[in-house]
């Protein structure tokens, strides 16, 4: 039974997926300072060069080579810039399910990268790797997360009460932790039937391919 993603690169009319590089550590660094990514995720704060490097040359390969996920790059097809990351995590191999995550950078905020790269990794997913259920976890505060999961076509199935703890800013500048709910959404292969008419509402086309 195969238990680890190819190494892969998937492609849409905008994006390009790929595994890390060496070149995205700078950016990569900035993007993970972000406001918003350090209140939503558990990355460390200040997210350092040394953070990243081991992200990128350790960490991120790991997640594939030892059968958790994938992790991936998300890069702008004409100017080759970060704009975010989709991550698979969480993989269980037999039931054929996983988690993904992602992050945008706040540059890229608003012009639908991140549903256009999350449905773009789906669409490999379910109908390449032939998995049956992606799932996602978004905080409950966490709305820009939780339009993206809708726009992709993914249920909300319930809450997780008092589940994840997420970062609040104080009014001197110091980060705070608080317990929050995490709405569990998933998506299904016959839930990718209407994707065409999702992303071209989008603004964009559904082309995606992978190599």
């Amino acid at each position: 039974m195969t238990t680890t993603f190819p190494d892969i690169s998937i492609n849409t009319d905008r994006l390009v997926l790929r595994p890390y590089e060496e070149a995205d550590i700078p950016a990569f660094v900035e993007m993970m300072n972000d406001e918003l990514v350090t209140a939503w995720t558990s990355v460390p704060h200040p997210y350092t060069r040394s953070d990243a490097e081991a992200w990128v040359r350790r960490i991120a390969p790991a997640e594939r080579t030892e059968g958790r996920g994938i992790v991936l790059a998300v890069t702008e097809f004409l100017t080759q810039r970060l704009v975010g990351t989709v991550h698979l995590q969480n993989t269980n191999w037999r039931t054929l399910a996983t988690e993904v995550a992602y992050v945008t950078a706040p540059w890229a905020r608003g012009e639908g990268y991140a549903t256009e790269s999350v449905l773009a990794v789906a669409q490999w997913l379910f109908r390449d790797r032939k998995f049956e259920r992606m799932e996602l976890r978004t905080a409950a505060d966490n709305t820009a997360s939780q339009q993206v999961a809708q726009k992709i076509g993914c249920i909300s199935e319930g809450v997780l009460r008092n589940a994840w703890i997420a970062r609040h800013q104080t009014e001197s500048g110091d980060w705070t932790d608080m317990r929050t709910d995490l709405i569990v959404w998933s998506l299904l292969p016959e839930d990718l039937d209407g994707d065409a008419d999702r992303m071209a509402e989008a603004g964009y086309s559904s082309f995606t391919d992978w190599s």
